[in-house]
């Protein structure tokens, strides 16, 4: 069925590699819907390219309930991988939602960071039917991995990313049968997207402390708050040492950064 299958596709950079494995699957992607982003911390660029490259229709207009009855003719899926609008949802399409993080436990627009701010000790990816309720459809997939030490944003994405082709090739080779056999996902968490609170970083805490955020929202804009200054800090660490001629100073050390900007 792979091979034959057609399929239209919403989401940002942020899980790419999904749509690589569709396409290597030897499915047609018909139509893809992304988002606008700042393209400083969230991108849409590759989707864009691969798109351009594949000569695959694109938008970044939000997909309507009309475009959905287009779809319904054309399509066979409708696959979701990091689109941040909520979408229609179709009674004859089959919608799929691919959020990296395990469900029902980790329901929310943004659960990565949380998982990695509340130390929990599994993330995963998950395949699940859409519904009108946030990722609360039916389960077809599911793949959990440890949060190692010291575990970043970006080195849990690079987690998802491991597991996602495989993930993609099961759904796309039985389709009708892991719908058939779809598990209700019971009682679970919504997580709210964090706030400016949750990424901010003071001179009070100690290293291991900042740390613990930074490694959170590696990749994405943290605050360095000290009194009425505030830094934007992305790609941020905090490392023990002598913090005297730091511009960033922590209890015990100090924070680096690969990108800083004055607010």
């Amino acid at each position: 069925m792979a091979f034959a299958m057609n399929v239209a596709y919403l989401g940002i950079d942020l899980l790419h590699p999904v749509l690589d494995a569709v396409l290597r699957e030897g499915c047609r992607v018909v139509k893809l819907f992304t988002c606008p982003t700042d393209n400083v911390t969230e991108f849409n660029t590759a989707v864009i390219a691969t798109a351009r490259e594949r000569g695959i229709p694109w938008t970044m207009e939000r997909l309507t309930g009309e475009d959905l009855k287009e779809l319904e003719r054309t399509c066979d899926l409708l696959l979701c991988a990091g689109y941040y609008y909520r979408v229609p949802v179709s009674p004859t399409l089959p919608m799929v939602n691919f959020p990296p993080a395990p469900l029902p436990m980790g329901r929310g627009p943004w659960p990565m960071p949380v998982i990695l701010l509340r130390g929990l000790p599994e993330g995963g990816i998950t395949a699940h039917r859409m519904a009108p309720e946030l990722d609360r459809g039916d389960i077809l997939l599911e793949e959990t991995f440890p949060i190692r030490r010291g575990e970043t944003l970006q080195s849990y994405m690079e987690q998802v990313y491991q597991r996602a082709p495989g993930m993609v090739h099961r759904l796309v080779t039985d389709l009708p049968g892991l719908l058939a056999q779809a598990k209700a996902q019971g009682e679970g968490d919504y997580w709210p997207s964090p706030t400016q609170e949750d990424w901010t970083v003071t001179p009070e805490m100690d290293v291991e402390q900042a740390d613990h955020i930074l490694r959170a929202f590696y990749g994405y804009e943290c605050v360095y708050r000290a009194g009425e200054r505030r830094t934007e800090l992305i790609g941020g660490r905090a490392e023990a040492g002598d913090n005297k001629a730091q511009p960033f100073p922590v209890r015990g050390g100090f924070i680096r950064a690969e990108r800083i900007r004055n607010l």
